[in-house]
């Protein structure tokens, strides 16, 4: 085992194929070099169109936060590492970059893809976003 200037690695994850093959990636970087793994999920919240109210929206968008933690949790715990999850409310890249540059983080390992490809239309793009903004290095993984 190496050691490393990444001792404290930042994992967004929003349940998609991407940010699943981000925490893998994650797992075994923290096993070779020792890192610590937090994974964050953020509830984005948005207004719902018409199809909810806010309240409904929030409380489904949280119940899937925990689930997608939920499975986190047995991924880190399948590959041997130890791992801590974390769940914000707000906009996304906002979170995670307020996050990694509170706790001093050395890394942020995400997706490069997450949500589809109408909504990144009009959200824009985490990872690229993350990429720009991050107070840390960053690891973006197809």
């Amino acid at each position: 085992m190496r050691k490393s200037a990444y001792m404290k690695v930042l994992v967004p994850i929003d349940g998609s194929e991407y940010s699943n093959k981000a925490l893998l990636q994650a797992c075994d970087f923290a096993k070779k070099y020792d890192a610590r793994i937090t994974v964050l999920y953020v509830v984005e919240k948005l207004t719902p169109l018409n199809l909810l109210d806010k309240k409904e929206y929030l409380q489904m968008a949280r119940t899937f936060g925990k689930k997608v933690l939920k499975n986190a949790t047995s991924t880190t715990i399948k590959k041997g590492v130890d791992s801590k999850q974390v769940m914000r409310e707000g906009n996304v890249v906002n979170e995670i970059t307020k996050l990694a540059k509170s706790q001093n983080y050395n890394m942020i390992i995400v997706g490069s893809k997450g949500l589809g490809k109408t909504a990144k239309f009009f959200l824009g793009s985490v990872s690229n976003k993350l990429a720009n903004n991050s107070p840390c290095s960053i690891l973006i993984v197809k």
